[in-house]
């Protein structure tokens, strides 16, 4: 008997069921959005109990966020961002910062979530420089190939590619993510970057907590997310050259929080500060 059924992707969009947790939706309840269901919300608690600064995560990736854009947009001539995986709306979106700077910057979002999407292009109707698409990120040729993706941004001219909090998700052979990003990163013009944030295993006394994390968030509806190790994170940049992360360090992947700072970290660190990390990268 020949069977009909066909293998699952497990990297395919949760949609709008009710039962499954979203990642754009969990992220949305920790930057304090609406836009989330119980599920969501019962999946930030399992995350809570197995690390109570758990929201420190995201917070920090935010920030990291607003600090790489605001570079790029004062001190580079990168006037063109593809955000994959851009998640739902929030304060201080990537064309929010970036365009406050430079008025004429154009952005294209990237997600999978039908909820994202219906939110994103409501909040977008009124600016032409911005647009949201739906795609699956971890197929990088029907990103590449998408005809907003192609004619929105200029791809004679450098481009900022940004992959943060994402690619911890990817499930799947956990090589896959690299080859994603030589993917993306083989497509890019001359003098693009490249800002990439992952989950961190600091390979210290605080892996023992973040194996717990990694165990709450597999054991929920989120299904499960990859730690790498600085090293591994390092190498999703595939030998680009890294930016300085503060006036005193050499090029390499750091703490999100120690990509330079707005100022003095005066409240103390935790351990969700130290176990996601991140850089910036310019393709020459």
């Amino acid at each position: 008997m020949v069977s009909n059924t066909h293998p699952v992707d497990p990297n395919a969009p949760v949609g709008v069921d009710p039962a499954r947790a979203s990642v754009a939706r969990v992220y949305d309840y920790m930057l304090g959005g609406k836009d989330n269901y119980e599920i969501d919300r019962q999946t930030y608690e399992q995350m809570k109990a197995a690390l109570p600064e758990v929201v420190d995560v995201a917070l920090a990736n935010r920030a990291f966020l607003i600090r790489v854009v605001r570079f790029l947009a004062t001190q580079t001539d990168i006037a063109q961002f593809l955000d994959c995986g851009s998640g739902l709306p929030t304060a201080e979106n990537i064309h929010q910062v970036a365009q406050r700077l430079n008025p004429e910057t154009k952005v294209v979002y990237v997600d999978n979530d039908p909820v994202v999407i219906a939110h994103g292009r409501a909040l977008l109707a009124e600016n032409e420089l911005t647009e949201f698409v739906t795609g699956d990120i971890f197929q990088p040729r029907s990103i590449l190939d998408n005809q907003v993706v192609r004619t929105h941004l200029d791809w004679n001219q450098p481009i900022a590619l940004f992959q943060l909090a994402t690619l911890h998700h990817h499930k799947g052979d956990r090589h896959a993510p690299a080859e994603v990003m030589r993917e993306y990163i083989d497509a890019l013009p001359s003098g693009s970057y490249v800002a990439i944030s992952h989950l961190l295993d600091p390979e210290t006394e605080d892996t023992e907590v973040a194996r717990e994390l990694e165990d709450a968030v597999t054991r929920g509806s989120l299904g499960g997310a990859t730690w790498r190790t600085r090293d591994e994170i390092t190498e999703l940049f595939h030998g680009l050259e890294i930016v300085k992360p503060s006036p005193i360090a050499d090029p390499g992947v750091v703490e999100l929080v120690d990509w330079w700072a707005d100022g003095p970290m005066l409240k103390p660190r935790n351990v969700a500060h130290r176990i996601i990390a991140g850089g910036v990268a310019r393709k020459p």
